[in-house]
């Protein structure tokens, strides 16, 4: 078995990211261990019809489950600021406040092609944002890896802001630093230039 560090950073999806890492680059695992905390969270509890969904600086405490391209299914843990616990079926929706730690084990046969690092690119969107649409279809209609931070809380928010100086979106990253928003990214491609963000 091989492994794999995961350092996901504030605003993005717990979930989206793992189910996108492992589509990605056809991976297939269980999470080993996780260090780290939420801004928010989303998850089923047994036998209620909605997902629970909480704000706040949440602790996590455990992620168990596996991860595969067909899917993941982790079970999540956590804290809120009473030290109670709560825990459930993690949905999408559950953002990284801090910062968040995973180690994965990944299975022999697709370890070959786990990535060495994360994606160079991150994409900040808000919902129902057009340019931020166009700006996620331009990244996938090039191929380019990338990882998307959903913009869903105040706190996601003035983490985008404080990273880039900007309220407006969508907002890209290229190697953790600042990199413009759709025209720069759209003026990169029609240059013949965007092959660099790989």
């Amino acid at each position: 078995m091989d492994t794999l560090t995961l350092n996901l950073e504030p605003g993005q999806d717990l979930h989206q990211s793992l189910h996108l890492l492992a589509s990605d680059q056809q991976l297939s695992g269980f999470v080993l261990g996780v260090v780290g905390d939420l801004s928010q969270a989303c998850f089923q509890c047994p036998g209620q019809p909605q997902p629970t969904r909480m704000q706040g600086v949440l602790e996590v405490i455990t992620l168990n489950g596996t991860v595969s391209p067909q899917g993941v299914h982790l079970h999540l843990s956590l804290s809120d600021g009473a030290c109670q616990v709560w825990g459930g079926h993690l949905e999408a929706g559950t953002t990284v406040h801090k910062g968040v730690q995973l180690l994965l084990g990944l299975d022999a046969a697709t370890a070959q092609t786990a990535p060495t690092s994360q994606e160079r690119v991150e994409l900040a969107v808000l919902p129902g944002c057009p340019f931020c649409h166009r700006a996620r279809q331009l990244l996938e209609r090039q191929g380019i890896p990338h990882t998307i931070i959903s913009v869903e809380s105040d706190s996601v928010f003035e983490a985008c802001q404080k990273r880039s100086g900007l309220r407006v979106f969508p907002q890209i990253f290229v190697d953790g630093d600042y990199f413009g928003d759709y025209t720069a990214l759209n003026q990169l491609d029609q240059s013949g230039q965007i092959e660099s963000l790989r």
